[in-house]
């Protein structure tokens, strides 16, 4: 039987009000278009949204970075961004860096995560969508996964997980990547993936080469050279038989995180894990969400979903993160709200330093 391959491709082509959701128009025709691809390109697939992010996820036999599967969300994005300019949406089309398709969406403004295996007797997967982030939010919450037997028991009960993983860092900046075997090299690790504005987890293995985890990492600012929105990434994590249980990989996302991103992409704020119905963007255009679809995976087909943060256990976290925003807000322009000099570079702060730089003078001896 031909290995499955899950491709999760996101991209905002508009939204409303301002940069907060999703519109039905856009979630409809999406759908239509894949589903017009069932039993011929595609297996299976499902169409949601995270925020203002159109969220597509297709299984099929092709294997990652095939281009007629990239060709087919390419197209998706066009169409609904012609609608999303017909109704005046915000943004329409901000993700959709160039008029034309050329192989794949790699580079082209869209983020994508996939992941290519032999299924299981049984296989669950979650897939994680967020908005008003970066790529490298998901570092601290697959190390937790993957890595902290505080979090992941089965690591030190489970005998299939007791070898660890191997974790596949990418650095945005100088295009470059390395392979981390934990837990014996978990300290080299996290020197570099605490900064998850330039290193970030693209995947996860077992030890045996095995894929447990894949994400997106594309940097918009990064590929176009100038500020156009924030990355809002995506992520999909296999669980159980060998990989963390279900419960464990959801159970991270119980301590609110401080990421990058919120208004304007410029801003530290807590990442809030909510269910569809509430992610949907607010205060100060955020906080930044995170949403979970759990499936099960059987012959291609996606078994669900089932909406894995609707629930009252992460309650309290939510809380947490009002709080939390309560407190960073009350800096307003002032770092670590604002995020460092260093990172606004790619966001809308140079256009400011360029209309005052003519101002500023020698400071006298």
């Amino acid at each position: 039987m031909p290995k499955t391959t899950i491709s999760v491709i996101k991209a905002d082509v508009g939204s409303f009000p301002g940069h907060s959701r999703t519109h039905p128009k856009l979630l409809e025709k999406a759908a239509k278009m894949l589903k017009e691809e069932k039993g011929r390109l595609l297996i299976d697939a499902f169409v949601t949204h995270c925020g203002d992010d159109l969220e597509l996820i297709m299984t099929h036999t092709h294997g990652v970075d095939n281009e007629k599967v990239h060709k087919l969300a390419w197209d998706v994005f066009m169409e609904c961004t012609k609608i999303a300019k017909s109704m005046k949406l915000y943004g329409a089309g901000q993700d959709m860096l160039s008029d034309a398709f050329s192989g794949n969406v790699k580079g082209l403004g869209p983020g994508v995560a996939e992941m290519e295996f032999e299924e299981r007797a049984s296989d669950p997967v979650l897939i994680f969508m967020a908005d008003k982030t970066e790529p490298g939010a998901w570092n601290y919450f697959l190390y937790k996964i993957f890595a902290d037997p505080f979090n992941t028991s089965g690591l030190v009960i489970d005998p299939s997980m007791r070898k660890g993983f191997t974790f596949e860092v990418h650095d945005l900046m100088e295009k470059r990547m390395i392979m981390f075997k934990c837990p014996e090299e978990t300290y080299s690790l996290l020197a570099y993936i605490g900064a998850p504005s330039r290193y970030v987890i693209k995947h996860v293995f077992t030890r045996d080469g095995e894929i447990a985890a894949a994400s997106s990492t594309q940097r918009l600012s990064l590929i176009a050279g100038r500020y156009v929105g924030k990355d809002d990434p995506v992520m999909i994590v296999r669980s159980q038989s060998g990989f963390p249980a279900v419960g464990e990989v959801l159970e991270p996302f119980c301590t609110p995180v401080l990421v990058a991103g919120w208004m304007r992409g410029s801003h530290h704020g807590p990442f809030m894990p909510v269910g569809l119905c509430d992610a949907n963007m607010a205060r100060f255009d955020g906080p930044p969400r995170v949403i979970c679809f759990g499936f099960q995976i059987c012959n291609g087909q996606l078994i669900g979903p089932a909406d894995m943060f609707d629930d009252p256990s992460f309650d309290r976290v939510r809380s947490r993160c009002n709080d939390l925003a309560d407190m960073i807000r009350s800096q307003g322009p002032f770092e670590p709200h604002r995020l460092s000099l260093e990172e606004m570079e790619y966001t809308t702060l140079p256009a400011v330093e360029k209309d005052l730089r003519t101002r500023w003078a020698p400071i006298p001896e």
